[in-house]
């Protein structure tokens, strides 16, 4: 479970983009063909919506996520929960967030089939 908990961990942090851009190939990649995600501000976005958004922001913020914990729900599926925040240029932190990703064991490798991120204090 370690080994699957720090696989799904750094595909997941990928799609934050530390330090680089993800490219759209790499995002098609990524999420599954089914992927929807319901954001933290409530807002539903589907799978293109999402690679369009991140592919085309040029300096992602900083994103720090924490407390990786995983469920195995079936063979091919694992949900990874976590929480995140964006560091702002002042060094303060925003836009708090516990998240709950479900990702998919295909024949391309895992996918992100559903993410959701939930409001919270910092």
């Amino acid at each position: 479970m370690d080994d699957l908990l720090a696989e799904l961990t750094t595909l997941e942090t990928e799609l934050h983009h530390p330090g680089a851009i993800c490219t759209r190939e790499r995002l098609e990649r990524l999420l599954h063909p089914d992927f929807h995600e319901v954001g933290r501000s409530g807002a539903r976005y589907t799978r293109q919506a999402v690679i369009d958004f991140l592919a085309d922001r040029g300096a992602p913020p900083q994103v720090i996520a924490y407390d990786h914990r995983i469920e195995q729900l079936a063979a091919d599926v694992a949900l990874l929960h976590f929480g995140s925040h964006e560091v702002a240029a002042d060094g303060t932190h925003r836009h708090a967030a516990l998240r709950m990703s479900v990702w998919r064991r295909t024949s391309a490798g895992w996918q992100l089939h559903y993410h959701q991120g939930t409001p919270t204090t910092p």
